[in-house]
């Protein structure tokens, strides 16, 4: 058998309780929604928009791929680049030449 709970608040009114109760409510979400981040999708660019991104060539961009400076992904014949991986990569050079 199944039992009820009960409990009981003295002092206050049904709807003074009703009110605390959300009152707390909106405060969490509001504290939610001010740190909430969306997550973007992942962007992959073409090894044009690539290299105009870092000003290099073409060849340039391949000479990069054999030395494993930046990653690309397959797909058939398709060649492409993550952008958050680019980004990565530039921050990883520059703090490698300081």
């Amino acid at each position: 058998m199944e039992q009820s709970k009960m409990t009981q608040v003295f002092g206050v009114s049904p709807e003074e309780f009703k009110e605390s109760i959300l009152t707390d409510v909106r405060a969490e979400i509001k504290s939610l929604a001010q740190n909430f981040q969306p997550t973007a999708p992942q962007e992959y660019l073409t090894r044009q928009e690539t290299a105009e991104i870092l000003k290099v060539s073409l060849v340039t961009l391949s000479d990069w791929n054999k030395k494993k400076i930046l990653n690309p992904y397959r797909l058939g014949n398709l060649i492409r680049y993550k952008r958050s991986e680019i980004e990565q990569a530039l921050v990883s050079i520059n703090s490698k030449k300081q």
